[in-house]
């Protein structure tokens, strides 16, 4: 019985030493794994890597991941010559392939959301635009021109947005009240309405759907053999 104690004891202290350098060597390959995911065409304040799975070391052996999250913040980018910032994406990763020395990664499919915040959005639009809520799922976007006898104006609209080609945010007003002035729509719309592709996200992964929500517009993206690295 004695002996059968400390066996017991042994396989519990060998099980706990197991657990710990399993933690240990997660904990170090996620930092390394932070360091080398890319983003394209920017610069991202802050990357967060969180691997899944027990053990660990079994998945690092066969260099393969069953799941993986990461969260990347502050993305900044450019679209048509004007700054994008992507305040906040997260995705799941998943059946996660590395190379030699984490050179490389991809990922066979992947899921999750982007947010860009209002006051970044209103960076991205054109000179003297702002775009805020504007309630039920719409943006509200003000904007200023010069007419020729009437001066300056300006007029707030409730405007969709939506994703075009599977990388571009469109915005685009559901209605300008023209008040019978001739040209007012169309110099109104020039203002108003405008594309913004958006790049700085992982290789691989594309725009799904967007909704505008008070905190910003969210946008779901997916992927297939996503690059994380290399």
């Amino acid at each position: 019985m004695r002996a059968l104690r400390m066996l017991l004891v042994i396989a519990v202290v060998l099980g706990g030493l197991f657990v710990v350098a399993d933690r240990v060597a997660v904990n170090m390959a996620e930092s390394e794994a932070a360091d080398r995911i890319k983003v394209q065409e920017g610069t991202a304040d802050s990357t967060d890597v969180s691997i899944k799975g027990f053990p660990f070391l079994t998945q690092a052996m066969s260099k393969q991941f069953d799941e993986v999250e990461i969260k990347l913040t502050g993305i900044e980018t450019r679209a048509a010559g004007r700054p994008v910032r992507i305040d906040e994406m997260t995705a799941d990763l998943f059946d996660v392939r590395v190379g030699e020395g984490y050179a490389n990664a991809e990922a066979a499919r992947a899921e999750g959301t982007a947010r860009i915040t209002y006051e970044d959005l209103t960076r991205a639009a054109d000179d003297g635009v702002t775009v805020a809520y504007g309630q039920n799922g719409k943006v509200k976007v003000t904007g200023s021109v010069t007419l020729p006898l009437f001066g300056k104006i300006t007029r707030s609209v409730v405007s969709t947005v939506s994703i075009v080609d599977g990388d571009t945010i469109r915005v685009r007003a559901d209605r300008v009240p023209g008040e019978g002035i001739p040209g007012l729509e169309g110099e109104i719309r020039k203002k108003t309405d405008f594309d913004r592709k958006l790049g700085g996200l992982p290789a691989g992964l594309t725009l799904q759907k967007v909704e505008a929500t008070p905190d910003g517009v969210v946008i779901t993206v997916t992927g297939k053999d996503v690059e994380l690295a290399g």
